[in-house]
């Protein structure tokens, strides 16, 4: 009981230490960088509505999904270990042949080009 009151204790105490360290060590300075938003890179003063390529939308949803697609093959050097290796390189081969056949309908409409 001592010791878990103790550590109660110790514990709220650095907390406290703590919160005040934080609250009093920053520096007060207020810039107008410091208060301007924050909006990636884009200056907020100029209008939202910037037109945006939908081409990086594809290339990264490519990304994602071939990302997945590894993701997705992890499982298979302990698929071969299993009573039936034959599952699970045919499950493996099917989803590569998927992704293939997406990733060459993809090119040859194009949608990996990003001159016009």
């Amino acid at each position: 009981m001592n010791t878990t009151v103790t550590l109660i204790t110790i514990s709220a105490l650095l907390s406290l230490v703590l919160a005040l360290v934080a609250f009093w060590l920053p520096m007060k300075s207020v810039t107008i960088e410091k208060l301007s938003p924050f909006e990636c890179g884009f200056d907020p003063g100029l209008s939202a509505r910037l037109p945006f390529s939908l081409r990086f939308f594809l290339v990264a949803i490519l990304f994602l999904l071939f990302d997945l697609e590894i993701a997705l093959l992890l499982p298979l050097p302990w698929g071969d270990q299993q009573a039936y290796p034959l599952n699970a390189i045919i499950l493996t081969a099917a989803v590569l042949v998927i992704l293939t056949l997406g990733l060459i309908y993809e090119w040859l409409q194009g949608g990996l080009e990003w001159a016009e």
